[in-house]
């Protein structure tokens, strides 16, 4: 399996072999700023207690405060945390939010946890990391498998510790908790924007418009809905469980209603039941890996049909099979920019709590939408310009802002 944070740092060294930047400055942006593992103990509802680990890494500050999602996650290790807050640095400054990178997690499967256990667990995290938060020095979010409500225990425990009203210490925050309109919408429009924006550059053929996403949760939802009205047609979507496909269309309110029904996608009447991997290698104009980590290898590269690969999960493409979609003239969005809707209304978030401000959804999606067009315009030439990938010319506008701040 391929180590995430090995294949960050092959990325920005690719990166670096093209354009021309200073050495020792992208040796700096090699390695987070400081990482931190902490037990945390938690009194069991059977009073027993359990000690789980917890990580946060802090990447790069230069640009703004560390900004990244805590997940908890059964398979959360120390390189992927790594990783993931390495990405959140490129990410932010691709899409020119002021913000540096961060990113923690809990080893825990939170399926097996009660509510109170899981309330337990979460402050327990930052009593042990809150040190390192605040609204201008680390600005955590929620990531898989946290939410609003976490973030809600976050907030009102990092409050107390820290004897301060600091509402913009965490986004992703409940609507009443200051969180903002169009976060949920957020990740999945950006990508629609994305593909809006590929259509009108030719990428994908005018007259080929279907998606197959792997992964079904609030991006894939929202991904679909907002690129429904350019035309294209969802003919595959899956989970953790298997796929289900459908030449003419799937309708996504369904197999929302089927999966919260049986716990699963597949069995959804009028489709046909596909695995995580057939789902990726269909002939589609667009495919959207947005669940997992590495699941586009050089084992199945070369049996890749899509024409554009838009990266909703963060780093779903090894180094290897970036090779192979690039000899094979396959356009990859990378995640940095694909997925960094996300983020930038996490920014608008931050600035609406710091700001004693309120927006309406229609505010920020407007927002984002200028961010997400400009963010791809910018790359796109760049692109042009070194005569590359999507992902090299967008780790090379990312990074010329990083090492500028750094200056």
């Amino acid at each position: 399996m391929n180590n995430p944070f090995e294949s960050a740092q092959a990325q920005l060294r690719e990166a670096e072999s093209i354009a021309n930047f200073e050495t020792d400055k992208i040796a700096r942006l090699m390695q987070p700023d400081r990482y931190t593992e902490v037990s945390i103990p938690v009194r069991m509802d059977d009073g027993t207690q359990k000690i789980f680990t917890g990580f946060r890494s802090q990447h790069n500050n230069a640009r703004g405060p560390y900004k990244g999602g805590i997940r908890y996650h059964q398979q959360v290790n120390l390189d992927e945390i790594k990783a993931l807050s390495f990405w959140m640095s490129f990410k932010n400054a691709v899409v020119n939010v002021p913000f540096g990178g961060g990113k923690g997690g809990i080893i825990v499967n939170p399926k097996e946890l009660s509510e109170g256990e899981l309330e337990r667990l979460s402050r327990g995290y930052i009593q042990k990391m809150y040190r390192l938060f605040g609204p201008e020095f680390d600005v955590p979010a929620p990531d898989v498998n946290t939410n609003g409500q976490i973030m809600g225990w976050f907030l009102d425990e990092y409050e107390k510790l820290a004897a301060t009203v600091a509402p913009a210490t965490f986004t992703g925050k409940n609507i009443e908790d200051g969180g903002s309109e169009g976060r949920t919408e957020a990740t999945g429009y950006g990508g629609g924007y994305i593909v809006r924006e590929a259509l009108a550059a030719e990428i994908i053929p005018a007259g080929k418009k279907t998606i197959a996403i792997q992964g079904f949760g609030n991006v894939a939802t929202y991904l679909a809905e907002s690129v429904a009205h350019l035309g294209f047609t969802i003919v595959a979507l899956s989970d953790s469980k298997g796929g289900i496909y459908k030449v003419g269309g799937i309708d996504v309110a369904a197999a929302e209603k089927h999966k919260k029904a049986t716990g699963a996608l597949k069995g959804l009447a009028g489709t046909e039941n596909i695995s995580n991997e057939e789902l990726l290698e269909l002939d589609v104009a667009v495919l959207v890996p947005a669940a997992l980590e590495n699941v586009l290898t050089a084992e199945n590269a070369e049996r890749i049909k899509a024409h554009l690969i838009l990266e909703m999960a963060n780093g779903p493409t090894t180094p290897e099979a970036d090779i192979v979609f690039h000899r094979k003239g396959i356009a990859v969005i990378p995640d940095i920019l694909a997925n960094s809707g996300g983020v930038c209304t996490s920014y608008f978030e931050w600035y609406q709590n710091m700001h004693n401000e309120k927006w309406s959804k229609e505010e920020v999606l407007k927002k984002l939408d200028e961010h997400m067009v400009k963010a791809f315009a910018e790359v796109a030439a760049k692109k042009n310009e070194h005569q590359t990938t999507y992902r090299n010319a967008a780790y090379i506008v990312a990074a010329a802002r990083i090492i500028a701040a750094m200056t």
